[in-house]
């Protein structure tokens, strides 16, 4: 007679623990004090993002905010120069003089926009590499070309909420403004619109945002998060106010799933944030002739 043959268990997982089990290595993460202050900075950050690529794609902007980059690159090394302290001095302070000189230029120049800001963009590139690479020291500024998230700290964190309040209260008061010369300059003109202070007040918040953020995101990179939000948003919808709050969910979600998606895979934050972002941009190219007729 045969013995029978012992049964083995066989352990199923169900979803719900696996859920569950997802859920607790997520919240295990937030024990490290890095994890969390990024976290903060993605909740800070990314809105704002969202907000003004909404201006950025409308006014077809993107050239220009990408050499708000470019001129941070000579903020950083012009900081480190004449010894102001802290790169972030000299970075904040000629990006928004970088900014408002575009702008101010770009308005009384019979050139056109794309030509200025193209000479401005260069020459500050150029300008940045020679004074980094002078003495030997590209090296210690090699970070800003790609940004650390997780380096961020408190004090960090402190300096990005009050950018955040002051950002959300101005783009509130600037708004309507902002919108009638994205839709039509010479309209918001004739209504008594100072056109060029505004424009300019939104590249010295453009510049802000920029400055403060290249240093956790990168400048090869930073451009992308102030138009892949919008040029997602608009690929869907067609109201201004859907347009507006799904570029800030956009840049928000992309934010919380790059950080996430960047820890487990240990690839850098900034840059797989971006790739968050420009799959929900792909993935809304393909719905658009559903949303858009």
């Amino acid at each position: 007679m045969v013995a029978p043959k012992r049964c083995e268990k066989i352990s199923v997982i169900s979803p719900r623990s696996s859920r569950q089990k997802i859920l607790g290595g997520l919240i295990k993460l937030f024990d490290y004090e890095f994890m969390r202050n990024a976290l903060v900075a993605v909740l800070l950050v990314t809105p704002l993002f969202g907000l003004l690529s909404t201006m950025v794609v409308s006014n077809r902007m993107a050239f220009f905010s990408d050499s708000l980059g470019h001129g941070a690159f000579t903020g950083i090394a012009l900081g480190a120069l004449i010894g102001v302290g802290s790169e972030i001095f000299g970075l904040l302070g000629f990006s928004i003089a970088f900014a408002l000189l575009i702008t101010y230029i770009k308005n009384r120049s019979h050139a056109g926009a794309d030509t200025v800001i193209g000479v401005f963009s260069s020459t500050a590139i150029a300008l940045g590499l020679m004074l980094m690479s002078a003495g030997g020291r590209f090296n210690k500024f090699s970070r800003f070309l790609i940004g650390d998230l997780l380096s961020i700290t408190r004090d960090d964190l402190f300096c990005l909420a009050a950018v955040f309040i002051i950002v959300v209260v101005s783009w509130a008061v600037l708004f309507n403004r902002l919108l009638i010369v994205s839709v039509n300059r010479t309209l918001a003109k004739s209504r008594g619109v100072r056109t060029q202070a505004v424009e300019s007040a939104f590249a010295v918040l453009l510049a802000i945002v920029v400055a403060l953020s290249i240093q956790w995101v990168g400048i090869l990179i930073i451009n992308a998060l102030l138009v892949l939000p919008a040029a997602a948003a608009r690929n869907v919808t067609n109201s201004v106010k859907s347009y507006h709050v799904l570029s800030v969910l956009i840049a928000l979600t992309s934010g919380l799933i790059g950080l996430f998606a960047a820890y487990e895979l240990n690839s850098a934050v900034g840059a797989t944030i971006v790739v968050c972002a420009a799959t929900v941009y792909f993935v809304t190219l393909v719905l658009k002739p559903r949303f858009i007729k």
